[in-house]
């Protein structure tokens, strides 16, 4: 009997979801548990030492991207790590899901500038090159998982609308125990945690609507756009930081992205396996 078809790939979202928060629980629980005995997580690795104690941390991060391997190959949508690689990180695609990327950050930055204000924690611009491949690994590397594995199913099931909101609650609740890990902005108070639920929320939705205009290059233009935006902030000094700009800022983003969702109706192209 040949299975419903959809069954697959609700397979795939389930167990993805599952052994992500399986990772990213067990590493995260651990490192709240150390900060009890005086661990804290390093922001600037100088040390062998320093770098080992960031490993744990590094892995709740990469949590998505780990699912999405071993979820996908126990699926036979790939067959080694080579072929996970080659479907994450496809070049060619629509030039529209770049053009979107570019001006939903650029809408951002500027809205959120201009209305809160330069910050006194702005720095200057050869650290935002500096810290790139670092948001690469701690934040863009993300979306290798929520994806290539989450996110553009449950679009082609649900549309886009419920797919955005649904992943976007997921993705929040991911990022909770940050909140509870020594050494993170979130931990320090610096990020307020209502600010940033609409924050998450509003750029799953933009997340979404890259991978759709996108196209082929869907993954890879949302992996490109998440490190950007943390990269940016922590140059310009803006986490979320008052009301006034998130709101201003994420009502355009999100206005954008339902545009841009509307302008292309299916999901770009189905992540390729």
């Amino acid at each position: 009997m040949r299975p419903h078809p959809g069954a697959t790939e609700r397979r795939i979202a389930w167990h993805f979801t599952l052994l992500t928060f399986a990772i990213a629980g067990v590493f995260s629980g651990g490192l709240i548990v150390a900060g009890r005995f005086g661990y804290a997580v390093s922001n600037v690795v100088s040390t062998v030492p320093e770098f080992l104690a960031n490993v744990p941390f590094s892995i709740y991060i990469l949590s998505p991207a780990i699912a999405s391997y071993v979820v996908l190959r126990a699926h036979r949508r790939v067959t080694g790590p080579l072929q996970w690689i080659r479907l994450v990180f496809v070049l060619r695609g629509r030039p529209a899901g770049a053009l979107l990327a570019v001006a939903a950050l650029l809408m951002y930055f500027t809205i959120h500038l201009c209305i809160s204000g330069p910050s006194a924690t702005a720095l200057p611009w050869t650290m935002f090159l500096l810290s790139l491949p670092g948001n690469l690994v701690i934040g863009g590397m993300e979306e290798a998982g929520w994806m290539s594995a989450l996110q553009p199913e449950l679009d082609r099931r649900w549309g886009f609308v419920r797919s955005s909101l649904v992943v976007g609650v997921i993705w929040l609740l991911w990022h909770v125990p940050l909140f509870f890990i020594p050494g993170t902005n979130h931990a320090s108070g610096v990020i307020d945690f209502g600010m940033f639920a609409v924050q998450v929320l509003t750029f799953r939705f933009l997340y979404g609507a890259i991978f759709r205009a996108g196209g082929g290059n869907g993954v890879l233009l949302c992996i490109l756009t998440h490190t950007v935006f943390n990269a940016a902030s922590f140059t310009l000094g803006i986490p979320p930081t008052s009301w006034p700009g998130t709101l201003a800022a994420n009502a355009a983003v999100l206005a954008l992205a339902l545009t841009a969702a509307a302008l292309f109706p299916r999901s770009g192209a189905a992540v390729r396996r």
